[in-house]
């Protein structure tokens, strides 16, 4: 059943995004690999077998080849800058896969009850991947890592695991669950957290009222514990989007939150950590600034397709900056960059021509405007992170492209609603 299959998938990126299979064949695939393998085998199957016959497509799915096909272009242009290893190979390919999966996942939510339900398996696995992380937050540190260190079985790194603000164990520790790094712990919640975000004000809630505040406040605490101020800020932007868009009753409740962050004891560390940032007075901020500074040389060096994949082909400049756009360009170039914007464009204009179908307070309303939150989340957290696009983060890069494909899809469903003059929306 390919609906086990993204079951898998969902609960594979946020519970065990690093997981391996722990005996060798040569390669070795991750959990998620087999998950997305298994989805797409299934839906090729069907279509070659004649069991299905047609693919349904959004206005999203000729930007999404095409930038299939730059990243194609730039990884061959760029192996002259590196060897061509099996990991690379794989990683790469997986890449490919994350981003291609829009078009299925367009195709298999052909009515509101299949979106309905992948947004709820989201939305259960997230505070899964929450309640996890906040669990080992709270143990003392050795016995956490010893926890963590029993994954080593599959793939995850052993030694110690647990971290720190700025890497030094006399200031806070950060909270990473199973997904190894903060910063990509906090950049998958709060893409999940926006998307919950209006289940807690729309009439028509997924879940119960009481089911819904335990998974959306679950998972807004996991994030404050990430200590990530990319996260923090892709969340608050994220439920802002939801705020001036539909629900400006969210507003008051959002400037209550933000003062209480700014007044409680408690909170005073994650102040003035916000405010060392944003004044590029920390050490993590400063090496933003020069990575920043290096991919800009980088990409003005090579601006068209970048340097591909492999490595960069100057001693005096590396490959990598967290930012999600800087990372693009510097590996597929600015057309490639260009193509991404038309990828992201195409999507929310296709949504904002079918506001109108959305505006009654239904269940798909908040189901909508929930998946456009998450992505403006991501997107704005993606000026400071590079996970969204980083070969090495392939369940950061799945979730995305995830997400972007259940986005096009709710849009695509009321299209089609609104053409054949369909029933109103459940």
């Amino acid at each position: 059943d390919i609906h086990i299959g993204f079951i898998g998938i969902v609960s594979v990126i946020c519970l065990l995004p690093f997981a391996t299979l722990p005996v060798d064949i040569g390669l070795t695939p991750t959990f998620l690999d087999l998950a997305l393998g298994s989805v797409v085998g299934i839906w090729l199957l069907r279509l070659v077998t004649g069991r299905q016959r047609t693919v349904a497509t959004a206005p999203i799915t000729i930007p999404v080849i095409l930038f299939l096909l730059i990243a194609v272009f730039s990884f061959i242009f760029g192996l002259q800058n590196g060897p061509l290893t099996p990991t690379l190979l794989r990683r790469f390919a997986e890449l490919l896969l994350s981003i291609g999966f829009v078009i299925v996942i367009v195709d298999y939510c052909h009515d509101w009850p299949r979106l309905n339900s992948l947004v709820k398996i989201l939305l259960l696995a997230g505070a899964g991947a929450s309640v996890i992380a906040i669990g080992l937050w709270l143990l003392p540190d050795q016995l956490a890592n010893d926890l963590l260190n029993m994954l080593q079985r599959l793939g995850y790194p052993g030694g110690w695991v647990i971290r720190y603000i700025e890497e030094n164990p006399d200031l806070s520790e950060r909270a990473i669950g199973t997904s190894v790094d903060p910063n990509s712990l906090g950049g998958l919640l709060l893409m999940i957290g926006a998307l919950g975000g209006p289940q807690l004000i729309t009439k028509r809630p997924l879940f119960s009222r009481w089911l819904t505040w335990g998974i959306v406040g679950s998972i807004f605490l996991a994030i404050l514990l990430t200590f990530s101020r990319a996260a923090m800020g892709g969340l608050a932007v994220g439920l802002a989007f939801v705020a001036v868009v539909r629900y400006r009753k969210l507003l008051p409740y959002m400037a209550g939150a933000g003062l209480l962050i700014l007044l409680l004891p408690v909170t005073q560390g994650y102040v003035a950590r916000a405010v060392a940032g944003l004044q590029g007075q920390d050490l993590a901020t400063q090496m933003r600034i020069g990575e920043y500074t290096d991919a800009l040389i980088l990409i003005g060096r090579y601006p068209l397709f970048g340097v591909g994949f492999a490595g960069s082909p100057d001693i005096d400049i590396y490959l990598g900056v967290a930012s999600l756009y800087l990372t693009i360009a510097q590996q597929m170039g600015l057309i490639g960059l260009l193509a991404f914007f038309v990828v992201v464009g195409t999507l929310f204009g296709y949504a904002y021509r079918q506001r109108h179908y959305f505006w009654a307070d239904t269940q798909a309303s908040a189901v909508w405007l929930g998946l456009h939150a998450a992505l403006v989340g991501g997107l704005v957290a993606g000026i400071l992170d590079h996970y969204l696009f980083n070969i090495d983060f392939h369940h950061a890069v799945t979730i995305f492209w995830f997400l972007v494909g259940l986005a096009a899809a709710s849009s695509h469903l009321a299209d089609q609603a609104l053409v054949e003059n369909s029933s109103p929306l459940p």
